[in-house]
């Protein structure tokens, strides 16, 4: 499974916004790219997935659209903390239904991370 937790939140919007289709970043003024890191080149623009709750469940979505089963069980092994089973207690259902806007974020990414790759 892809790792998610070591990113930042700054460092998973941006990954997330590259794999929702998102190209704009800032230029120099001069036909080319700022000289700076590459998470500080885009703009004010970009949602941000981990936080906003509206932005998280704009990536769900499309994490959805594009494999809705893994979404699922992405998002019970981020949520519950441990590899989702086919079945659910109602427990693990419950929260997954609480999920923050961090932890869809995180399904999201795996999931788009993995059919991109896969």
């Amino acid at each position: 499974m892809t790792q998610v937790k070591d990113k930042t939140d700054q460092q998973l919007n941006r990954a997330l916004a590259e794999l929702m289709g998102w190209t704009d970043f800032k230029e120099d003024g001069h036909g080319g790219m700022w000289a700076t890191a590459p998470d500080f080149r885009w703009t004010n623009k970009m949602p941000d997935y981990c936080t906003a709750p509206a932005a998280s469940l704009e990536v769900q979505v499309k994490a959805i659209e594009v494999d809705a089963q893994g979404y699922l069980y992405n998002l019970a092994t981020v949520v519950n903390g441990y590899e989702a089973a086919d079945i659910w207690e109602d427990d693990e259902i419950i929260s997954m239904l609480k999920a923050t806007p961090r932890e869809r974020a995180e399904a999201a990414y795996i999931t788009l991370q993995g059919a991109q790759n896969g």
